[in-house]
């Protein structure tokens, strides 16, 4: 049994949070959780601005980490090991994080963990429901969109990925495009309850290619067409804005839907031999009441169980880092504490489009 202390401040949360757990059990016990997010410091612009989100994660880490010491009831002397968040991430909210676990660690001689950010939603359904390696993950947030296959700590087979934007950058863009302000994801989401899905013909990319790869830079576009379609007929009226949230929204759990299936398809050729295998969806976009509800109905038909965090560890967290430096810990994992902006999670090679000109982000 090992307590862990996780520091996260890779984007827009500052967190801390301890956790105490036994890796081989693959279960682990929240002792505190606390999330400072920057939402009013961010929405006059429109998104997040890296600077000011650097210079309020120092403002805050030490106050986070003292606040889930305190509501943990553990000493810092009795943490076994620092997780911390290197990457992927803004490198001025890295920075921040990785010289306070840095200051803590050489302060009381506790070990520092490295933690990708990615693997920490990766593995959350290990913490939340003891979740037994090997199992299918889809990680879907406003920086990333993967399709894993998860095998342990350090150990994670990419078989999809996005080709361009994330989903939830994508919720945001739209938001963003219809003055919904942010977080763009619940906005969306939201004006699409009253929303007529049917009303816009908007596309699904992808779809009529093999593989689980997504995209939706295109998905995004035809909402931007269709906005300027209707701007130029006159303007849009709340009703228009609810069926083009209520359409981008069904286009993009339909696209995540089916990519998902065939993801399944992909792990049950590897793994034939397990009955029930395990779907756990995380990161932001996890949140969506749609997108969950159709992913849910589509494991139960494939044979999986679908499995997704509370809603408050889908976004980012300092509980999740604590987990996955819990796992890496027991299984002697280390790495450098330098900070990493772009890290992929992947153990297998990533090569095509989706690289980028600086390399694999993911």
């Amino acid at each position: 049994m090992a307590t862990v202390l996780g520091i996260e401040s890779s984007c827009d949360e500052t967190a801390a949070a301890l956790v105490r757990g036994n890796a081989a059990e693959g279960r682990g016990e929240i002792l505190s959780n606390i999330v400072f997010d920057q939402m009013d410091l961010h929405a006059a612009y429109g998104g997040v601005v890296p600077e000011i989100a650097a210079r309020a994660h120092a403002e805050k880490l030490d106050v986070a980490v003292a606040q889930a010491l305190e509501e943990s009831g553990i000493a810092l002397r009795s943490v076994d090991a620092i997780a911390v968040t290197v990457g992927p991430g803004l490198i001025g909210g890295l920075v921040a994080g990785i010289a306070c676990a840095q200051g803590l660690s050489l302060g009381s001689g506790i070990p520092l963990v490295p933690v990708n950010h990615l693997e920490g939603h990766a593995l959350t359904p290990r913490l939340t429901d003891g979740l037994a390696y090997p199992y299918l993950m889809l990680l879907v947030s406003g920086g990333h969109c993967l399709f894993l296959i998860v095998r342990g700590p350090g150990h994670h087979d990419r078989i999809g990925t996005t080709i361009d934007d994330a989903p939830g950058e994508a919720f945001d863009k739209v938001a963003k495009m219809l003055d919904l302000g942010i977080p763009g994801g619940p906005k969306v989401e939201a004006m699409a309850q009253g929303g007529d899905p049917a009303r816009f013909r908007l596309p699904r990319p992808l779809m009529d290619r093999p593989g689980c790869d997504v995209s939706f830079s295109g998905l995004k576009t035809a909402v931007r067409m269709v906005r300027d379609d209707l701007v130029a007929q006159g303007g849009m009226t709340e009703t228009d804005i609810a069926d083009l949230c209520a359409g981008f929204q069904a286009a993009a759990r339909d696209v995540l839907v089916g990519k998902s299936r065939r993801a399944m398809a992909q792990f049950r050729t590897i793994f034939p031999r397990d009955t029930r295998p395990g779907f756990a969806i995380a990161g932001g976009v996890a949140a969506n009441g749609p997108l969950r509800a159709g992913l849910e109905a589509m494991a139960l038909e494939e044979g999986f169980t679908a499995l997704f965090p509370p809603l408050r560890l889908c976004t980012d967290n300092g509980a999740m880092i604590a987990w996955a430096g819990l796992e890496r810990h027991a299984a002697g994992l280390t790495g450098e504490i330098t900070p990493k902006p772009r890290f992929p999670v992947a153990t297998n090679p990533m090569t095509g489009l989706w690289t980028g000109k600086r390399g694999a982000k993911v």
